[in-house]
């Protein structure tokens, strides 16, 4: 059983970036620290080893960081869930909304099989679009979303509404100051 550890003191909070008034939190503080870092993939190790996963989708580029020793602990293969452009071969792939404009991701065709279950895993939810539309290329080709996670969380932007019916777990949450 994992122990408990402060996430909050090693995540490192960027006032005004990538623009002003945005506060970015900031995973590589975490990184930084192996005690840390350590903390998340067995906090996640400890949350998802009893239910049905057989594969974690992780979200370019930081979930990647967390999806990868993760999914070595747990004996699963790691799908990457990355931008258009990125992956060779046949993909699936699905647009989305953002603050200015539009995005698309992509999975490859070769590692979504029918019946599947998928933790799709990000290292921050904010407002859902990306985690959305990795979940929407997963179902719409024979997946199933057996549980979603991330490392921080910021409810206040409303990824749980975009998710839903699907419950979102994290292991440090922020909210609106």
């Amino acid at each position: 059983m994992t122990t408990s550890y402060d996430l909050d003191a090693a995540i490192r909070k960027v006032p005004d970036f990538p623009k002003k008034g945005i506060l970015f939190f900031d995973i590589t503080g975490i990184l930084e620290q192996p005690e840390a870092f350590r903390y998340c993939i067995d906090a996640l190790y400890d949350k998802y080893k009893d239910k049905h996963i057989d594969r974690i989708a992780c979200i370019e580029a930081r979930g990647f960081i967390f999806g990868a020793p993760l999914a070595v602990k747990m004996g699963v293969p790691l799908v990457l869930v990355r931008k258009k452009g990125k992956l060779p071969g046949k993909t699936h792939e699905q647009s989305f909304e953002l603050e200015y404009g539009t995005d698309t991701v992509c999975i490859q065709d070769v590692d979504i099989r029918d019946g599947d279950n998928f933790l799709v895993l990000d290292d921050l939810v904010a407002t859902g679009g990306t985690v959305a539309a990795a979940c929407d290329i997963i179902e719409r080709n024979g997946g199933t979303i057996e549980a979603i996670s991330g490392i921080i969380g910021l409810p206040f932007l409303g990824y749980e509404k975009v998710l839903e019916p699907h419950k979102v777990d994290v292991l440090v949450t922020y909210n609106a100051e």
